[in-house]
């Protein structure tokens, strides 16, 4: 009888490249390779991956990993036992805060992360060191879009799922190029059209890829997204297409609304006007959205990387408000996430105005997280947001800063500035899987091996608030280690070994599921309670699952 080696089996588990969260298998080779597929019956993806998905295969090697734990000497970086690492920065940590103050330290994190690493990261900062100076990569891309779910539903919640793009009958989409940024989704909506007869309208100052297929391009001059959807929404009202039973039932605000709009874009040709668009491209667009109940708008940077970003949002929503092509099949908003787990990021507090379990700096909630938490000095306030952290710091505001994950010295706005700033710390710390990128030569004082994907073992929740396992199929490399690990072995030589006492990523997660259903009641849509009593064995084994789940 042949016994099978147990490492070599095939493994459900979760691109690590975008927000459409494709279901993976992967099976290791035995020679540190594995073989990567489509997992067909995971819901995102249904068996289609892109050619960077199809790829990862190629990114499991482990030339230019960081292996084992480094700190900086007087000869440059040296290696360390973990042990050392993390006195050390426990002990930094704990000197500038008790220097400077609780302010004077930062995390800057990435939507790369498993939702289990995020949730301790905001734990540590926003719980126990007491500030609220945690902020993530995701603001640059999807912080607009926060904004403006918060400001229309009061939380921020993506109302659609992906098979509402099986079934609209007309798709909007509005700053993406979804033929290049997400093509499992487009070519999921292209067998849409070519099945079903769906209109593609692409609003976009550029002509895409997208806009190949498009029934309708509306090349609007840049930062004009919300002027066009004001327009649309007089349109409506002045054409009786608002749902006035549904508005008048669910929702506040709308005469106020629609008087800014007129302000904005009263007619077709004002909105021709406003928009660079001809009337008759305009006019084409309104007599479409008006007609096609089942309709899809599918926005994403284009609309949210601008300063007018969250107002473009909600004009966005608000057409689907004032009509009701909301929360029903093929219909509705819908956010396309950029980075793979931004969406989980935003469920754990990752950013700077968030506390956790989409509950913010209010009074009620920051008393509900800290008795939930034990957190007795628990941050009270907003942190800095991303560009005004790394401001902070190049005035010397901030000088403690942990980077996990991410790049900023090449992602952030004016990369010069960041740069400069980083070598003003007197702890910088950044937990990496590689050797050297251009935030670490920027002077890290301890650099610390995490784990990769393939390695690391968790949960990540893409667009459509599908939460899906990401499984370890590799053993890690060299010394290299978990997020939330390494965040917790800190937190314990920081004093709060009872807070951070957590054997598994499963022990994360089942604190972080119930936290979403502490005193919720139904007043918060994130409540994914019922996944809080997972035994270790039904966590491994978790399918893709929508919150809520109550």
């Amino acid at each position: 009888m042949t016994t099978v080696d147990p490492k070599l089996r095939t493994v459900r588990t979760a691109c690590p490249y975008c927000g459409v969260g494709c279901g993976v298998l992967a099976t290791p080779d035995g020679s540190g390779g594995a073989a990567i597929s489509g997992d067909p019956v995971h819901p995102a993806n249904l068996g289609r991956l892109c050619s960077k998905g199809s790829a990862l295969g190629e990114t499991l090697g482990l030339e230019s990993r960081l292996l084992y734990p480094m700190v900086r000497c007087k000869h440059g970086l040296e290696r360390v036992a973990w042990s050392d690492a993390l006195d050390h920065v426990a002990s930094r940590l704990k000197h500038i805060v008790a220097r400077d103050g609780e302010d004077a330290v930062a995390f800057y994190l990435s939507g790369q992360m498993l939702t289990e690493d995020y949730y301790v990261a905001n734990k540590l900062m926003k719980g126990f060191l007491g500030s609220a100076n945690v902020d993530t990569n995701s603001r640059l891309c999807m912080a607009s879009s926060v904004a403006g779910h918060r400001r229309a539903f009061g939380s921020d919640t993506v109302p659609g799922s992906y098979e509402d793009l099986d079934q609209a009958d007309l798709l909007v989409f509005v700053g993406s190029n979804a033929a290049w940024c997400h093509p499992v989704l487009y070519q999921r909506m292209l067998a849409n059209k070519q099945g079903r007869g769906a209109k593609f309208v692409v609003i976009d100052p550029r002509r895409t890829d997208t806009a190949s297929e498009a029934d309708l391009f509306l090349g609007l001059k840049p930062g004009t997204d919300a002027a066009l959807f004001s327009g649309l929404l007089v349109h409506l009202a002045d054409s009786g297409a608002l749902d006035r039973d549904y508005i008048a039932r669910h929702t506040s605000g709308f005469d106020e609304t629609l008087a800014r709009a007129r302000s904005l874009a009263g007619s077709a040709a004002a909105t021709a006007l406003a928009t660079g668009l001809s009337e008759t491209d305009v006019a084409a667009f309104f007599k479409l959205f008006r007609e096609t109940p089942k309709v899809v708008t599918l926005y994403s940077q284009g609309v949210n990387q601008s300063a007018q970003g969250t107002d473009k949002v909600n004009a966005i929503l608000n057409c689907h408000l004032a009509t009701a092509r909301i929360g029903r099949p093929g219909m509705g908003p819908f956010s396309l996430t950029g980075q793979p787990n931004a969406m989980g990021g935003r469920e754990v507090g990752g950013l700077a105005n968030q506390l956790a379990a989409h509950m913010s700096f209010t009074p009620p909630e920051i008393d509900r997280v800290r008795r939930f938490w034990k957190a007795p000095d628990i941050a009270t306030h907003e942190g800095l947001k991303a560009v005004a952290m790394f401001e902070a710091i190049a005035r010397g505001q901030i000088k403690a800063l942990w980077v996990i994950g991410t790049n900023p010295a090449v992602s952030l706005p004016d990369a010069d500035l960041v740069r400069a700033a980083l070598k003003k710390l007197e702890l910088f710390v950044v937990s990496e899987n590689v050797r050297s990128n251009d935030t670490v030569d920027a002077g890290v004082h301890v650099l610390l091996p995490a784990q990769a994907w393939g390695e690391k073992s968790g949960t990540v929740t893409n667009s459509e608030r599908r939460i899906s396992r990401q499984r370890a199929f590799m053993a890690p490399a060299g010394e290299a280690r978990p997020d939330w690990w390494i965040l917790s072995e800190v937190g314990k030589r920081l004093g709060f070994a009872q807070a951070f006492n957590y054997n598994s990523a499963a022990d994360v997660f089942r604190e972080h599921a119930a936290l979403s259903a502490f005193e919720n009641e139904g007043s918060r849509d994130f409540d994914i309670g019922a996944l809080a009593t997972l035994t270790d064995e039904e966590y491994e084994a978790m399918a893709p699952v929508q919150w809520p789940a109550r």
